[in-house]
């Protein structure tokens, strides 16, 4: 069922949210928490996070009965996730194209990797597209993001058999711009270092097929073999459909030894707690665009190591990157022999978190409002 949050019986702004989970539900909670600070009045509607791909191609006509008696004055503001397709929510209630537009896009669909061989459905990638054309502004979450839906514009246009709409690209570019995910960080707490004996390896992403956890336990299983000395943390939210990996790690695998923690952590202090006992987070991810969970990791003292592709170039140093397997083994089993090497090279880590505080970007979001 749609949930409706009221802020005052008139609002200036309406958040709409069809997948309210993960790092969709942080960020707007975030940016909801950012207006209130502000004075801002505003309205949140949402869906659970539950079918991805049934909120991307419902989540218009699931949200018209829920918020008939919302009303968006003239000067007010619809700002929206790109899973809901904003044409059909438009074409249900022409009332609110007359208020300003935002679109934010978590992810694309331009670029995402297909589970299994078959005809590619375009849909999504259409509705993401037309949503686009429907807004005022086009926000992405990183500049990988932005180029990588604007470069492949052109090759789903392409499969249309006849009739294909022109500069499409160059419309929705003239609109765009980036502005990263606003990550709420921890305040670190002190702790007394002491001299790590064995590596903790901590895998804190969402139980999905893109984030490619299969690969990451191969490359465990070659640790193993290799007689390396490690534990493993496996965190992350899981949502309907879970690879069956997860299951057969938990229950029969070799691994099973290895594991300190495998499982969502509810409360954010224990899992901000694991974070700060690891010593190495790993991402084998096929579909990243910004990050959250790595970049947590890293703020609370991991050592990121990353495919050497997707967002993870923009984010992190060259010396986090990994361009195949054999080199994330490699990497691995160093620090698998030497855990204060991960330790020492942390340290000498270089990044602004700062670029993504949801402290440092809350003026730039409010900033998008007065525009």
């Amino acid at each position: 069922m749609a949930a409706i949050q009221d802020r005052e019986s008139e609002f200036q702004v309406i958040i709409i949210e069809p997948f309210y989970g993960g790092s969709h539900k942080t960020f707007v909670d975030t940016f909801a928490c950012n207006l209130e600070e502000n004075g801002t009045k505003y309205n949140i509607v949402t869906l659970p996070a539950k079918k991805w791909h049934w909120r991307a191609r419902c989540s218009a006509l699931q949200l018209y009965s829920k918020i008939e008696h919302v009303e968006l004055k003239s000067k007010g503001l619809l700002w929206c996730s790109s899973v809901l397709n904003l044409a059909e929510l438009l074409g249900l209630r022409p009332d609110f194209g007359k208020c300003r537009k935002i679109v934010y896009f978590h992810e694309n669909q331009l670029i995402y990797p297909i589970q299994q061989i078959k005809k590619r459905d375009i849909q999504y990638a259409l509705n993401e597209i037309t949503t686009c054309l429907a807004s005022d502004l086009v926000l992405f979450n990183s500049e990988f993001n932005r180029t990588s839906f604007l470069d492949n514009i052109s090759k789903i246009i392409k499969m249309i058999p006849d009739n294909r709409p022109k500069n499409v690209r160059d419309i929705i570019e003239m609109k765009s711009r980036v502005m990263y995910f606003p990550v709420m960080f921890p305040k670190l707490v002190p702790t007394t270092a002491t001299k790590p004996v064995v590596l903790q390896i901590v895998w804190p992403h969402r139980w999905e097929f893109d984030k490619d956890p299969n690969e990451f336990f191969e490359v465990m299983m070659e640790l193993k073999k290799g007689n390396m000395d490690f534990r493993i943390s496996v965190l992350g939210e899981q949502f309907t459909d879970v690879p069956q990996v997860f299951e057969q790690m938990k229950s029969d695998s070799d691994l099973k030894d290895r594991f300190t923690h495998f499982g969502y952590v509810e409360s954010k202090d224990d899992y901000y707690k694991i974070l700060r006992n690891s010593h190495v987070a790993v991402s084998t991810a096929k579909h990243e665009f910004f990050g959250v969970s790595m970049l947590e990791a890293t703020y609370c003292g991991c050592l990121p190591l990353l495919p050497n592709r997707l967002v993870y170039p923009e984010i992190y140093p060259g010396g986090c990157l990994y361009n195949d397997r054999k080199e994330l083994i490699g990497k691995l089993k160093a620090y698998c022999e030497c855990p204060q090497k991960a330790v020492d090279d942390r340290q000498n880590l270089c990044i602004d978190f700062e670029k993504y505080s949801a402290e440092a970007l809350s003026s730039k979001y409010l900033e998008i409002l007065n525009e």
